[in-house]
């Protein structure tokens, strides 16, 4: 079990990451990879990324094992920002601390020639490193981008009602079952014991749509703290279907349950052109999901039963406009970047989402060697 240790101030710095992490679902989506257990959420994602792979899962296996520990410095905190930010820090990373990190991996003296130049400092190595993690990335995790986005949305506006409604007490009370908030400590289902004390640091928040099971930290207690914890799943899994998502650039956009369509002048005209197109009362439905709501609250917002409201919002998740999240005894609808490029009227294949929200200062990811995660 990991427990987390947290003073007032470190409660006062709880946040939820604004985006998914590039690296990290980069990472953790490789151990899905290799996983061959048939399934509904996982398993079209493998089948299609493992026909696009050339090469590259060979060369990150030693990196990456199957279980355990792998160096802390392949998901540096710039991942957040994006996919090219990312591997600009991982450019930036001392030789030492590569060093003392790959010497934590189990099969150390077996690595790969390029891996142990990679501990040596070798620049030449590096970068066979991050061009195979942008491959990789570009190849496996990419082309679901707006899936995964969408699904982390949904986390944080679960998130973010659970904080209005309880504060910090309420956030740290709705995560998954799997990390439990007895404060001033959250207890977290780990592979080992350990103790994390914040120190005032506070704690960042990552749902990540590739994370199975127990949730992931750094083992270098000196980084920042971060808890990775995985997402509820839609049942249909994660597919690749031409034309159903739209494009939208890896690490980019602010998220897709914000209202579509505020701040445009051709919103009305947009939500008038869907009326006839799916029906007045499910477009009205599909306009109040935007900014994330229950079954209930839907049915008081557009003057339905709660019975209708129910099935609208079950049609509309069928076709991929809304995702539904179970929050408590209640569920909590959503939309996905289809339903948000619905509404304002684009086309499936242009940027749905406005420009990144503004970022808190980020702590570099090297600030020292760490000794392993674990």
């Amino acid at each position: 079990m990991l427990r987390v240790h947290f003073s007032e101030l470190d409660l006062a710095r709880v946040r939820v990451a604004v985006r998914p992490d590039a690296l990290w679902e980069t990472v953790l989506s490789f151990h899905r990879l290799r996983e061959s257990r048939a399934e509904t959420v996982y398993g079209k994602w493998r089948s299609e990324a493992r026909n696009r792979l050339n090469g590259e899962a060979r060369l990150l296996a030693p990196l990456i094992p199957s279980r355990g520990y792998f160096p802390d410095f392949l998901t540096p905190a710039e991942g957040v920002i994006g996919c090219d930010a990312a591997m600009s820090a991982l450019r930036a990373i001392p030789g030492e601390r590569l060093n003392a990190e790959l010497s934590g991996l189990p099969a150390a003296r077996a690595l790969p020639g390029w891996i142990r130049d990679l501990a040596q400092g070798e620049r030449k190595s590096l970068d066979r490193l991050i061009s195979t993690l942008r491959a990789y990335h570009k190849a496996a995790v990419a082309p679901y981008w707006p899936h995964i986005q969408a699904r982390i949305e949904a986390d944080r506006v679960a998130r973010g009602r659970a904080l209005l409604d309880g504060g910090a007490d309420g956030l740290l009370a709705s995560l998954p079952p799997t990390m439990r908030w007895r404060a001033p400590v959250l207890e977290v289902d780990y592979p080992v014991d350990r103790e994390l004390w914040l120190r005032g640091r506070g704690l960042l928040l990552l749902p990540s749509f590739f994370c199975r099971g127990t949730p992931v930290t750094f083992r270098n207690p000196d980084l920042t703290p971060v808890l990775v914890y995985p997402v509820e799943h839609a049942r249909c899994g994660l597919s690749l279907r031409t034309g159903q998502l739209p494009a939208v650039a890896s690490g980019a956009g602010a998220g897709a349950g914000a209202r579509a369509g505020s701040g445009s002048g051709s919103g009305a005209g947009s939500a008038r052109t869907l009326g006839k197109l799916v029906g007045h009362t499910r477009s009205a439905v599909l306009l109040e999901v935007g900014g994330g709501c229950t079954t209930s609250e839907l049915a008081r917002r557009v003057g339905v039963s709660l019975a209708s409201a129910s099935q609208h919002a079950s049609v509309l998740r069928e076709a991929g406009l809304v995702h539904t999240l179970r929050q408590g005894g209640a569920v909590l609808h959503t939309l996905t970047p289809l339903g948000a490029a619905l509404l304002r009227g684009g086309a499936a294949g242009e940027r749905v989402f406005g420009p990144p929200a503004p970022l808190p200062p980020v702590v570099t990811s090297g600030r020292g060697p760490s000794s392993g995660r674990g």
